[in-house]
């Protein structure tokens, strides 16, 4: 389970709450991070916020703390779609350009080399597609109530 910590920022009266992450990228945990030009780049952009509604039985206050969860099993299943589709792509690609080229009596590493880019390119796109469809549909957990932030900008998270 891959787990993160939300912020509520507003609940409503059917059950349902609204949670925002923050997220992170690998550069703000290396010891390097000073003297790389990897997370100069990646501090100079706003960090990625993403906002779930998520359903509970239970009422949190703005501003409380969220242990969410997600299954490991999807982001495994994207991330195969977005990689090895498209490396499967170039390869049936190949063989089809080269199918084609032995028929058309044309240059064949040119023809091969052509449909192995399309073809790997399309199973990228179709790959990409799939994936967001996957984690859009992929429905975080509530796993822990973590209770209030020690700074919360001035919200009351105990109301």
């Amino acid at each position: 389970m891959m787990e993160q910590v939300g912020k509520v920022i507003s609940t409503d009266a059917d059950g349902w709450v609204r949670v925002e992450v923050q997220m992170k990228s690998a550069c703000s945990h290396c010891s390097q991070s000073d003297s790389c030009g990897t997370s100069a780049i990646s501090k100079a952009f706003n960090p990625r916020v993403q906002q779930f509604s998520l359903p509970t039985n239970e009422h949190y206050a703005i501003g409380t703390l969220l242990k969410l969860g997600l299954p490991e099993s999807v982001i495994l299943k994207a991330a195969a779609l977005v990689y090895l589709l498209p490396l499967i792509g170039l390869f049936i690609g190949g063989v089809l350009g080269s199918g084609i080229a032995a028929s058309l009596d044309i240059n064949l590493d040119a023809t091969s080399a052509l449909f192995a880019v399309i073809v790997a390119l399309l199973a990228w796109r179709y790959g990409k597609y799939r994936a967001v469809l996957m984690e859009q549909s992929a429905q975080p957990v509530i796993l822990a109530n973590l209770g209030c932030a020690i700074a919360t900008d001035g919200v009351n998270c105990h109301s």
